[in-house]
């Protein structure tokens, strides 16, 4: 469902009653027009859609097909590679920032509201367009270690992601990485992120959409299965650890 803000409804009136009193209000709320929300299949997750571009990929050895490559923050530590998602962040409430080259998707906390977190992220995404600061910062990949080609089944894969099942997934605000094939058992292994990631419709997109159609097409495929990406697993770790040492300082801890 794609909205935008109309300020000629009552209700919006009202919502934007107390910012009347800036001297720049006009030419704040013309400005916010010009960002368009769509509805995800996640309650808790909002796509924002600017009217210009956020991004470009130009990394020049990644195919043409990956133009429409996405960035996901799962914490404002992680943001600083990002002037909008360290923003956005600022913000109670937010859980989550995908953003792609023309979106941004934010999930907010459950028990937040999006009548309270709305108009902040319009206003922060009016502001970075204004600030003319990059949406990303350019990255320096001299020191990463190369690549390794993919052997030819494994770029199919990839292309039946990137060209088939990518865009589709992009439309409800997330976004889904290959991660590995395993040619022993025939498992693909992907990472949903941004609204797909916490969506309790996510393994019905897995099963019945991602695996239906990479096993239709690579008859190699045996099934797909969800893990987790490189920041959420290292969260994960993390947040392990600390139980750990928790329950081993309630074990120690003299009665």
């Amino acid at each position: 469902m794609l909205t935008r803000f109309n300020f000629n409804t009552a209700s919006h009136q009202k919502l934007l009653r107390p910012f009347s009193f800036r001297s720049a209000a006009s030419s704040a709320l013309i400005r916010l027009l010009h960002i368009h929300t769509t509805t995800t299949p996640n309650p808790d997750a909002l796509k924002f859609l600017p009217e210009t571009a956020l991004y470009q990929n130009t990394n020049k050895t990644q195919p043409h097909y990956l133009s429409n490559s996405t960035i996901e923050f799962l914490s404002r530590g992680s943001a600083q590679q990002s002037p909008l998602a360290a923003r956005i962040f600022e913000m109670s409430g937010v859980k989550s920032v995908l953003i792609g080259p023309k979106f941004v998707t934010v999930e907010k906390e459950p028990e937040m509201s999006w009548n309270e977190l709305k108009l902040e992220v319009f206003e922060a995404l009016t502001a970075h367009t204004e600030s003319k600061d990059p949406a990303m910062k350019p990255q320096n990949n001299s020191s990463a270690p190369p690549v390794e080609e993919d052997d030819e089944l494994v770029e199919l894969i990839k292309e039946l992601i990137d060209t088939r099942i990518r865009p589709a997934i992009q439309e409800d605000g997330g976004d889904v990485d290959f991660i590995e094939f395993d040619e022993e058992t025939g498992i693909v292994s992907l990472c949903l992120r941004g609204a797909c990631r916490t969506c309790d419709s996510s393994e019905v997109t897995l099963k019945h959409g991602i695996e239906s159609m990479l096993m239709h097409y690579v008859e190699e495929v045996k099934g797909v299965k969800s893990v987790m990406g490189p920041e959420e697993a290292k969260n994960m770790a993390e947040f392990n650890k600390l139980e750990e040492r928790l329950k081993q300082k309630h074990k120690d801890k003299p009665f």
